[in-house]
């Protein structure tokens, strides 16, 4: 009985001491996992609005319609012997 109470004594002994050594480290691998997953789903997203904003350069840069729709909107541009007309919203009471 006493030989069975020593195996199992070290049984555990070795046990908690490969816990303690080992524990920590998994711990920081789960957290490293986790920040991979989502560092992976931000640069998919990145990647996605990057070729979305490279359509956007290709088409302010070849196409005529959007670039005066552009200028129009975000500059104020206007043609020649057109009078712009500013429409200024009432306060809401």
């Amino acid at each position: 009985m006493l030989s069975t109470f020593r195996k199992a004594f070290w049984l555990f002994g070795i046990s908690a001491a490969l816990l303690v050594i080992f524990l920590p480290g998994y711990a920081k691998l789960q957290v490293l996992r986790d920040k991979n997953v989502e560092l992976a789903s931000k640069l998919r997203k990145l990647n996605i609005e990057n070729a979305l904003l490279q359509q956007e350069v290709e088409r302010v840069r070849d196409d005529p319609v959007y670039q005066e729709r552009i200028a129009r909107e975000k500059m104020g541009v206007v043609r020649k012997g057109e009078i712009p007309i500013k429409i200024i919203p009432e306060k809401k009471r």
